[in-house]
C-alpha cells in the first residue's frame, strides 16, 4: 500500500457518519497487513472484523478504544 493511511478516532467518525450510532472504522483500505491478522485500514482484527455486525454498541464501542491503543503502539 503506497498511501499513508490516516489515524482514526471514533469523535472524526461519528461526525462523518452520524446515522450509524456507533460508526464503522471502515475507510476502504481493506487490506490486510504481513501478520494477516488485522485490517491496514480500520486496524480491526479478523474476528472484530467477522464480527462487527453481531456487535452490541458497547462492544462496538470496546473495539473502538483497541483501534485507538493500536494506532499508538500500546495494545497488537
Amino acid at each position: 500500500m503506497s498511501a499513508t493511511v490516516p489515524k482514526l478516532n471514533l469523535a472524526d467518525m461519528r461526525q462523518r457518519k452520524p446515522e450509524q450510532s456507533v460508526p464503522s472504522p471502515c475507510i476502504s483500505v481493506c487490506e490486510l497487513d504481513l501478520e494477516r491478522t488485522r485490517c491496514k485500514g480500520c486496524h480491526r482484527t479478523l474476528d472484530e472484523l467477522r464480527a462487527w455486525g453481531a456487535m452490541t454498541d458497547d462492544e462496538k464501542l470496546v473495539v473502538w478504544e483497541r483501534i485507538e491503543a493500536r494506532q499508538l503502539g500500546a495494545i497488537a
